[in-house]
């Protein structure tokens, strides 16, 4: 599943980011996106869906919400 698929309100687990720019997953890392942590979808939008990540609520577009798979 990734987090397109996700329901919005309901906490879920990243298994893994496949991306294929090192920039990115670095971002991605610094925003606390990574194997293991936690991840809610707070809200669905039309460019995407917003997250919150640890502390944090990220609006992350569809193309970045596609490459990452949850569990």
């Amino acid at each position: 599943m990734t987090l397109l698929d996700a329901v919005e309100g309901r906490e879920y687990i990243v298994d893994q980011v496949q991306t294929q720019d090192p920039e990115l997953d670095a971002f991605l890392f610094s925003l606390g996106c990574y194997s293991g942590q936690p991840v809610t979808v707070v809200a669905r939008r039309k460019g995407g869906c917003v997250v919150s990540i640890k502390d944090g609520r990220y609006n992350i577009d569809p193309q970045l919400a596609q490459a990452i798979t949850l569990t």
